[in-house]
Order: C-alpha cells, then structure tokens, then sequence
C-alpha cells in the first residue's frame, strides 16, 4: 500500500514538472516574439524617420543671360554672279577650238573658228552682183539722156508745128520709162550693197569670240563638228566672268520668306568643306514664287566671297540666313514654352476634363511656375509672358521672372505613376 501510493505521488509529480516545463517554453517563445515584434516596429519607425523626402515632380529650368540670333535655313545651288552661255551666228563646220575647260580668256579672244570658205563665197558672189549693178545703172542712165533728147527734139518740132503732140506725148513717156529703169537700178545697187554687208559680218562670226574677261566652265563643240544655227544659236561655250564672287539661289519656304530683308548676313556650308563657313549677304528676294508638289517657296538671291576659289558651280550649299539678333538678354529655354502638364485623373485613372487655355497672342508665350514647392507634391500654374525671338533652342524672356521656379518637364517618376494608373 505504501509502495502504491509512492509510485502515484511520483507520477503527479511528474506530471507537475512537465507543466512548468511547458509553460517556460512558452514564456520563452513568447519572449522572442516580443522582441522580434519590437525589433520590426523600431526599424519601420527609424526608417520611416529617416527616410528621403518623395521624388520632385516637375524639373525646372534657369535663366541665362546671352545673345539671340534668329536664323532661316535652306539649301541653294552655287553659281557664278555672271554667266554667259557664247553660241554661233552662222552654220558650219568647225575648223578650230582655242580653248579648253578652265582657260582664262580676256575679252575679243577667239574661242572656236567656222569654216569661212562658203561665207567667202558668198561675198564674191555678192560683189559680181554689185558690179553688175552698177553696169545696170550705167545702162539705165545712158538711156534716161538719150530719151531725154528726143524729148526735147519731139517739143521742139511741136513749137515749130513739124510733129504732133502725139509725137511729144510718146517721147515723154520714153522718157520717164527710162527714168524709172534708172532708180530701179540704184535700188538693186542698194538691196546688194545691204546683203554684201550681212554676208561680210557673217563672216566674221566665223570666229566665235569672247564678250568678257573670265574662264571657261563649259565647252560643248569639238574640230570637225557641224554647227546649225538655223533656227537658234546653239550654245557652244559658258563662260563665268570673276568666280572671285560667288552667288547662291536658294529656296526659301512661304513660311520664312517674310522674315528676310535685302543686305542680311548668311553663312554658306558646302559638303566638299565641311566645318568652313563662307560669309555671304542677300542681294535680292525674288517674287516669282515656285511650287512642287504642292510646297511654294521663294528664290533669295545670296553674294559669296570665294577668295580661295574653294567654292565651285553647281555645288549644293547649306544657306543659313541671320534675320535677326539681339544681345546680353534674358534666355529662356524653349522647352518651358512648349510644356504642357498631363491633365489631372480621377481614382480611376481616367483623365479629367479641363477648360482649354485662351489663345496666346503674337509675341506671346505661356510657360508653368511652381506655386508650392513642397517635394513631391508640388503645385503648378500657367503664366503668359513677354517674348522675343528664337534660335530654336532659347528664346528671348521680355516678362520679369526673377525667383520664379520655372518648369520645363515632368519627372520620370511623375510619368511612371500616370502609366501605373494606365492614364499612357
């Protein structure tokens, strides 16, 4: 009896340690999740003290004080300022070429001679016809004084009644038959006389001559061709007068045609010298318009100093034309004219509506200020100000924004949180 109930305390016991047991490993679990839940806690809230401000929304843009130069661009086609196309007068065989391409000519220098034995020809035959003429007139005269006689005799003999008035109305008009073959005479002499004169200038366009002092740019006959000039004067030679000078026709577009004024400066760029710029100025606007393919532009007339005689006809140039300049002025970066902020969405991402801003007008712009700065959650507002001309990459600021945060683009993050939202 007394080994049972010893067996039976011993149990219980046991029994009673296992729950203490249990219960300090529960104390302990409980413990270190205290600690783990303390531990967390103190983190987030450390790195919530601690954590950056948001990102900017919008970045922003600053003022520079410069110059402005507005400029035209277009491309042109180099030529000399005097070209002269030289052709032949008369047909032929061309017997003698003299120059060659880029000889230098004075003026009166024969280029090419034309076979001048048919004009030669011509010319004697002429002069045969001038004494024939001549012998005609002769004639015509020695028969105006012999009816001139029997004239007087046929009124002689009417006075002294030996002939009838008949008789002197027959002598008078041998006479003035007579008379008249006399000026027809004459008036062949003349109609030769003017076609001996054609036909000796005909010869001497059989040399074809220079009219300037230049070089030759082309030359378009060979010896032993055959020259027509029928109908037109074919051209055989282009002559430039000084290539010291150059010009350049360039297209400009309906759009900048008004900005451009005689005596502006240009800069002239040609592929064959890249990084040279030659100086030039407009001599001419010219208002004949040309339209292709439905694209209307102007043709401006530009003088180019070509010293070094780098510049070439018919080379293809790059024109920039200085319209305008302005000096040591406010410098606003276009971009800030041409921002416009993504409209506001509603918890759907859905844009919402927003009334369209007043037109602006000429010399006009509308950039965005910064009202509240603070980081990332900034605040906006449009602003028209005052401006001037551009160079495509500033624009002249006349508006008075001195500390004003100006915005030129929304942030990276701003577009990444509207195309979250699927607003892009």
């Amino acid at each position: 009896m007394d080994g049972s109930g010893g067996g039976k305390r011993r149990a219980e016991l046991k029994a009673d340690l296992a729950s203490v047991e249990g219960s300090r490993r529960w104390l302990r679990v409980l413990g270190v999740i205290v600690v783990l839940v303390v531990g967390i806690g103190g983190l987030l809230a450390y790195r919530k003290a601690h954590a950056p401000p948001p990102p900017a929304k919008y970045l922003l843009v600053e003022l520079s004080k410069g110059t402005i130069t507005e400029t035209v661009q277009s491309t042109g086609q180099v030529k000399p300022v005097t070209e002269v196309q030289v052709g032949a007068q008369v047909s032929g065989r061309v017997t003698e070429v003299r120059v060659d391409f880029n000889d230098k000519v004075q003026e009166g220098d024969v280029l090419a001679i034309i076979d001048p034995s048919i004009v030669s020809a011509q010319i004697d035959s002429g002069n045969a016809q001038m004494a024939a003429a001549n012998a005609s007139v002769t004639r015509a005269q020695a028969q105006l004084a012999s009816a001139k006689l029997k004239l007087d005799r046929a009124k002689k003999a009417a006075e002294d009644r030996l002939a009838s008035q008949a008789d002197v109305e027959a002598a008078q008009g041998a006479y003035d038959v007579a008379a008249a073959e006399v000026n027809a005479a004459k008036a062949d002499i003349g109609q030769i006389g003017a076609q001996l004169k054609q036909t000796k200038t005909n010869l001497g366009y059989t040399k074809i001559t220079s009219p300037i002092n230049g070089v030759v740019i082309t030359r378009s006959i060979d010896p032993g061709q055959t020259v027509a000039a029928s109908f037109q004067a074919p051209v055989l030679f282009v002559l430039a007068q000084d290539l010291g000078k150059m010009r350049v026709f360039a297209d400009i577009d309906e759009a900048d045609v008004g900005r451009l004024r005689a005596e502006m400066s240009a800069d002239i760029a040609v592929d064959a010298f890249p990084g040279t710029s030659f100086s030039g100025h407009v001599v001419q606007v010219r208002l004949s318009p040309t339209t292709t393919q439905g694209v209307v532009t102007y043709s401006a007339v530009i003088d180019v100093d070509n010293p070094d005689m780098k510049l070439m006809p018919g080379m293809t140039a790059t024109v920039t034309v200085h319209t305008a300049e302005v000096k040591d002025v406010t410098r606003i970066p276009n971009a800030a004219l041409r921002f416009k902020p993504s409209p506001p969405t509603d918890d759907a991402g859905k844009p919402i509506p927003q009334d369209p801003l007043p037109k602006l007008e000429a010399g006009k712009g509308r950039i965005y200020v910064i009202t509240d700065d603070t980081q990332g959650s900034e605040k906006i507002e449009p602003r028209v100000v005052d401006i001037g001309i551009s160079d495509g990459t500033y624009t002249e600021l006349k508006t008075d924004l001195e500390g004003a945060k100006i915005v030129r683009d929304e942030t990276d993050a701003v577009a990444a949180g509207k195309k979250k939202k699927g607003f892009f």
